[in-house]
């Protein structure tokens, strides 16, 4: 049997390397700016942190999507299938309560989940992560979502659509869940058996049903936005005038709800139309009272995480390419045996300031030659019996075509310059 990676995971090759390398560049570079410190939580936890944060009426749980196991001591563990839990744990444990508010932090990593594959969907995927934690107001809600507007246009991301909305606080998610049950359970029997399973432990999210027929039973039902109370729906209008005045282009959708049970009030989704039915490339919302639930203060707190693979998947839709790292400045050929050690220690002194590789074996002049050009370098440096007695390199520009000798000692030099 030929042995291939596991379903729903990828190998991450070379030449898909740039344009990951780019969003990570990008990403850093927003966050600094912002005073957003980068956090790395282990990619497993105690399954306590997530099976506490994301909910027990979460997909992750209901359809059995963490991948959990038992470790020698006999302890649960699970495998992170997002990074809020671990992060808020982390915030807890090094005691970042006592910070000045907000504590800013961001995260990266692969993450893992037991999902049907699909485009957009793997069961190895790759986050980026950011959770302000510590104040309540507004503008708290409004600064994540530009970070993550600005993250996405930074990479070099266009037509983004921003979906903003509201789930209100707890009693208005129940409110809702009530009037869902009752509106739909006469048309139990047409709901698509997902939507069914959902109408009995969380209501709410048959919103995000893709099924025709769910959408025809929803259409002229009420939305999340008509059940909040006065406080929850003055702090959406206050995200919304913030927005507003950071000249961030967003559309109310009534029908906007996350995944993971922890949200409260705020819910927003960052949409690129060009890569199919999960075109959703990050989304977050506001957690207030998942940090008491792991154990820790009363603090309020908002995040958002964005699919790597699935900001590659819209930047290459649009024809974003990254460009290719440079090849080496030099190149040098061994054409004996006892070039080899010669090139080799040349190329390990000049590493130090300039990008230089060589030939592992000797090779004759023309294929010397041509695997310099291969490799994308500038000039090519000779070395065999004849340049040893000189202490010199027989350098060629592989652009030109120049040739010319070089002393050893003036090749650093010749590299400042060129």
């Amino acid at each position: 049997m030929k042995l291939k990676a596991p379903k729903g995971t990828f190998d991450i090759v070379p030449g898909d390397r740039p344009l990951r390398h780019n969003v990570l560049a990008n990403t850093s570079a927003v966050m600094a700016r912002a005073a957003v410190e980068e956090l790395s939580p282990p990619i497993f936890e105690h399954s306590e942190v997530f099976s506490r944060a994301v909910g027990a009426t979460s997909d992750l749980v209901v359809q059995k999507e963490m991948y959990t196991f038992t470790d020698r001591g006999n302890r649960s563990l699970t495998l992170r299938p997002e990074f809020t839990g671990g992060v808020l744990r982390a915030y807890i444990e090094h005691g970042m309560h006592t910070l000045p508010t907000p504590v800013k932090l961001w995260s990266h990593g692969p993450v893992f989940r037991a999902e049907n594959v699909q485009r957009g969907r793997f069961r190895q995927f790759h986050q980026i992560s950011c959770e302000l934690i510590g104040l309540e107001t507004p503008t708290i809600d409004a600064e994540a979502i530009a970070l993550l507007v600005t993250t996405l246009s930074a990479c070099g991301l266009t037509g983004l659509s921003l979906r903003l909305g509201s789930v209100g606080d707890p009693g208005d998610s129940e409110r809702y869940n009530a009037y869902l049950r009752e509106a739909l359970t006469p048309s139990l029997g047409e709901l698509s058996p997902a939507s069914r399973a959902r109408l009995q432990r969380n209501p709410m999210r048959i919103l995000d049903s893709k099924d025709a027929t769910d959408q025809a039973l929803l259409a002229d039902l009420k939305r999340p936005l008509d059940f909040l109370n006065l406080e929850a729906g003055a702090h959406f209008e206050g995200v919304c005038r913030l927005l507003t005045a950071m000249d961030i282009p967003f559309a109310v959708d009534r029908a906007v709800v996350r995944g993971l049970d922890y949200y409260r009030r705020t819910a927003f989704e960052v949409h690129h139309g060009s890569i199919g039915a999960q075109s959703a490339v990050g989304g977050g919302g506001r957690y207030d009272g998942l940090i008491a639930l792991l154990g820790g203060p009363p603090h309020p707190g908002v995040g958002w995480a964005l699919g790597i693979e699935r900001l590659l998947d819209a930047l290459t839709e649009e024809g974003v390419a990254a460009e290719r790292p440079p090849g080496p400045e030099l190149f040098l050929v061994p054409l004996d045996e006892l070039a080899l050690a010669e090139v080799a220690a040349l190329a390990f002194r000049l590493r130090g300031a300039h990008r230089v590789s060589y030939g592992y074996r000797p090779r004759k002049p023309g294929k010397g030659l041509a695997e310099a050009a291969r490799s994308g370098a500038n000039l090519a440096g000779l070395r065999g019996a004849a340049e040893r007695e000189r202490d010199l390199y027989r350098v060629k520009n592989l652009e030109t075509g120049e040739q010319r000798d070089v002393a050893t000692a003036d090749l650093e030099a010749l590299l400042a310059t060129t």
